[in-house]
């Protein structure tokens, strides 16, 4: 499947407004995500590894900021378990438009369900989970709500049950941070992206993605209570962790 080309930021622009996931985004959103973010493509394709290994009949999986519905659909080629229920949630309409474009062949598969809701993911009520995904979402959270959520989801989440955090990441060592730093921005170049684009895309969306450490990442979790957190993927400040409840 062939999507737009992400021509957002390529003349410049008098006025920089605050990043929103509108219909000019979602429209390309697909090729943007994946010129701009390391390892997108494998970090998607190993959540629905995870799925078949940790998903369980009779439960709940959630796709928390669905946009597209890529992770969703990464699951449902993996699934092993019957019975389940995938929510794909996302507060943005656009994004959910195309996500039910992109998944209205699958909406129903083997004695499987998947519902593609509109919301915000902090009023969703988890339940029953084996598995929950925030998939370059939380880092899109004001700090209080990450934590609000993150210990809603262990609340809902099944003993046994997995969550999958993937993020930008920041680091402390200035000499790593300006090293991975240069070399993301090198990367985007390589894949089409000038310079404007770059540092005008920059300029808006640093604003509202506020990251943290990989270490910070693990002590919250441990502190609301998943007794095994690690790194299982990393692309320069680009990764996923992953966090278990047992």
């Amino acid at each position: 499947m062939s999507y737009r080309q992400d021509k957002i930021f390529s003349l410049p622009m008098l006025h920089l407004n605050q990043w929103q996931f509108d219909q000019q985004v979602a429209d390309v959103f697909p090729d943007m995500i994946t010129r701009s973010v390391p390892g997108y493509s494998i970090i998607t394709s190993m959540i629905g590894k995870f799925s078949h290994e940790f998903v369980t009949s009779h439960t709940y999986i959630y796709d928390l900021g669905c946009s597209y519905g890529t992770v969703t659909s990464c699951i449902i080629k993996n699934l092993k378990a019957t019975n389940c229920t995938l929510i794909a949630i996302d507060n943005s309409p656009a994004m959910i438009a195309h996500c039910k474009k992109h998944l209205q062949q699958v909406m129903t598969y083997d004695n499987n369900i998947i519902n593609i809701i509109e919301s915000d993911i902090c009023d969703v009520t988890i339940v029953n989970a084996s598995m929950v995904v925030l998939n370059f979402t939380l880092q899109f959270l004001s700090l209080v709500k990450r934590q609000q959520i993150l210990k809603s989801i262990y609340r809902g989440l099944k003993p046994g049950g997995v969550l999958i955090v993937s993020e930008k990441f920041h680091f402390d060592d200035h000499e790593i941070q300006t090293l991975f730093f240069d070399m993301h921005h090198n990367f985007k170049l390589s894949n089409g992206y000038s310079r404007l684009e770059i540092n005008q895309k920059r300029q808006i969306i640093e604003k509202v993605l506020l990251t943290e450490s990989i270490e910070n990442h693990k002590k919250i979790l441990f502190a609301i209570g998943f007794t095994h957190v690690e790194i299982w993927f990393q692309y320069l400040n680009f990764g996923s962790l992953i966090a278990l409840k047992y």
